[in-house]
Order: C-alpha cells, then structure tokens, then sequence
C-alpha cells in the first residue's frame, strides 16, 4: 500500500504535465489572457487581429458560449449567444431549426470561419472539443476571450 506521501507524489507528478500550461501569479498579463497555453499560430487558435479581420471582412461565423446573462452584459458584435449547457443540442439540430433558434445559419461542418469565444477560452476549448466531435472538423476558437476582446477594444 502507498504512503499517503507517495500518493501526494503521484498526483504531483500526472499533474505535472496538464499544470505547465497553466500561469503563474507572478506572470504577466498575456499569460493570464491564454493561460491554457495552446499556440496562438495553431489550426484550432484565432488571434485578437485575425478575429478582428475576419469581423471587418464581415467572413465569420462567431458563437459566443457564456450563459445569457453574460453575454447580454457585453459580447463581440456579431455574436450570437449559443451557450455551452446547450451547444451540443444546438449544432445537432435541423438546420432550420438551428436558424429559427438562433437566428443565423448554422455553420458547415468544414467551414473554417466558425469560431467560438467565451470569457476567457476555458469554456470555447470545451465548446471547440464538443463540435468537433460532431464533424466541424475546421472550427476554431478565440482564447483570449471577450475579456482580451473587450481590453484590447478599449486601447
């Protein structure tokens, strides 16, 4: 039987790996705006300039997951509100029920320009992990968020 020592170590040590992404309090603000750590340059990751092209080019689908209550505090113009409790349902659905709920088209499953955003990319990565279960194999999402949107906006 392990020490109740070795057990503290074990966990530890598996922890060790999804911890390293995680920031430091000591750290400075651009971690704290992607603390999961995913490469901004990756396929799944939208940067703030390349979101904001993509809203100026009018050549985006934008959902955003937080509950309704925050998204009607503040959101990203040209969101609409899918929040994550009912996203599976949602992108599940007939596209014409989809369009008659949320007032958009729902988005190709390869289309490249569906992009998810939350408060701060905790909640769009669980979001990106759950539609891309369900084939939209090309979605991505925002990390840093509407709290990076809505700092960087107001500079």
């Amino acid at each position: 039987m392990l020490s109740h020592t070795a057990v503290h170590l074990v966990l530890l040590l598996s922890l060790g790996s999804w911890a390293e992404g995680l920031c430091p309090d000591d750290l400075d603000s651009s971690c704290k705006q992607n603390p999961y750590k995913e490469p901004v340059g990756s396929d799944t990751v939208v940067s703030y300039e390349q979101l904001k092209q993509m809203l100026e080019s009018g050549n985006v689908q934008l959902f955003d997951v937080r509950e309704p209550d925050e998204f009607e505090e503040g959101a990203i113009a040209g969101a609409t509100n899918t929040p994550l409790s009912e996203l599976e349902q949602a992108f599940t659905l007939p596209p014409d029920q989809f369009r008659e709920l949320y007032g958009v088209s729902m988005p190709g499953k390869d289309d490249p320009h569906f992009i998810l955003y939350c408060q701060r990319g905790r909640r769009s990565l669980t979001a990106l992990e759950i539609v891309q279960g369900l084939g939209y194999s090309r979605a991505r999402h925002y990390a840093g968020g509407y709290s990076e949107w809505a700092e960087l906006e107001a500079q």
